[in-house]
């Protein structure tokens, strides 16, 4: 068998990384480079804290990337980069650089979408048969798609307001809990009551069934924790109870992400289902989303906490699939922080 092996990088956010596969499933290396600690005192990701440690980290990300390899970029067939969606900032670093990387070795250059390359994730880790329905859930993304082979990525539904992990960090800062927002949550929830308070469920209806909002949940968590018209710097309410707050919300956000997962599923007759982004790492959506998986005969698959975060390996799988097909991209390649949104309609 032919050894194909492409060279990823992704900065698209706040990770700086780059990877080395083979055949669209074989990870010879897969370098993260974290800022976690450098936004931790803003309680979020700064663009441009984000872009200053890209330039400075990503050259000797990708040579490490290459020596953990054990290859040169001579025995690289192609560089695939992420292109959209995130910061657009961020994304320049990247794509430049890839552009620098192709031009200066004549390797072709394979532009992959970021939130595709998430859904692919779930296939590089577990070969899962097509066709598949993938939520896709982080800190900038909320996303249900439907897969049909490598290269289809059909958008079903996408939050209407703020993702669900940007939901997470915004309510770890009520709590003041650290960041990110999404670990310090879970954990915190290990000793509440998720039955304890009431937050809302946003369910949407009609042709937003499979969409999402969570700007609400945050407002009543505001609202619980501070008093009405009470500002976000003022102190907790008296008798508040952070572990239960923490259960509370988390319960509320994995009913609803898991609940579209499974009607998705069920409108397009796919038994298999996947979850990909940074939150897809929390233990209790995948408990919950076991259970009612296995309530409604269908098959889930959940990738590695690596494969999950972002990360490079994801994006030189899937530019494997764009360079066999010949879906290259030139050195006018340019970065978008949204990407096109063809939403299919019920």
């Amino acid at each position: 068998m032919e050894r194909i092996r492409i060279l990823g990088i992704e900065t698209s956010c706040d990770e700086t990384a780059a990877a080395v596969v083979e055949n669209g499933t074989e990870v010879l290396s897969n370098v993260v480079s974290s800022q976690i600690k450098l936004h931790a005192p803003f309680g979020g990701v700064v663009p441009e804290i984000a872009c200053r440690a890209h330039i400075q980290n990503l050259p000797y990300v990708v040579q490490k990337a290459l020596d953990e390899a054990r290859l040169a970029l001579d025995q690289i067939e192609a560089v695939a980069v992420t292109h959209t969606p995130g910061l657009v900032g961020a994304l320049l670093i990247g794509v430049n650089f890839a552009k620098g990387l192709s031009l200066a070795n004549g390797l072709p250059l394979v532009a992959v979408h970021h939130l595709h390359a998430h859904v692919y994730s779930s296939v590089m880790e577990h070969r899962l048969s097509y066709p598949f329905i993938c939520l896709v859930v982080s800190g900038g993304h909320t996303s249900l798609y439907l897969s049909e082979h490598p290269l289809h990525y059909q958008l079903l539904g996408t939050t209407t307001d703020d993702a669900a992990g940007e939901a997470f960090d915004k309510v770890a800062s009520l709590l003041n809990l650290p960041y990110p927002g999404g670990p310090s949550i879970e954990k915190a929830a290990r000793d509440g009551n998720p039955a304890a308070i009431p937050f809302p469920r946003t369910f949407l209806q009609d042709k937003e069934r499979l969409a999402f909002s969570f700007s609400g949940i945050k407002t009543a968590v505001l609202y619980h924790t501070r008093g009405k018209n009470a500002s976000r710097q003022a102190p907790l309410a008296s008798g508040v109870s952070v572990p239960d707050v923490a259960a509370s919300f988390q319960e509320a956000v994995v009913e609803v992400l898991v609940e579209k997962l499974i009607l998705a599923a069920k409108k397009f007759r796919v038994k298999n289902i996947a979850l990909g982004g940074g939150v897809a790492c929390n233990g209790r959506l995948r408990e919950k989303l076991t259970c009612r998986a296995r309530e409604e005969d269908l098959q889930p698959y959940f990738p590695s906490p690596s494969f999950c975060t972002d990360n490079a390996a994801m994006i030189a799988g899937l530019g494997y699939h764009l360079f066999q097909k010949g879906v290259l991209a030139d050195l006018t390649l340019d970065a978008s922080a949204t990407a096109r949104r063809k939403v299919r309609s019920l």
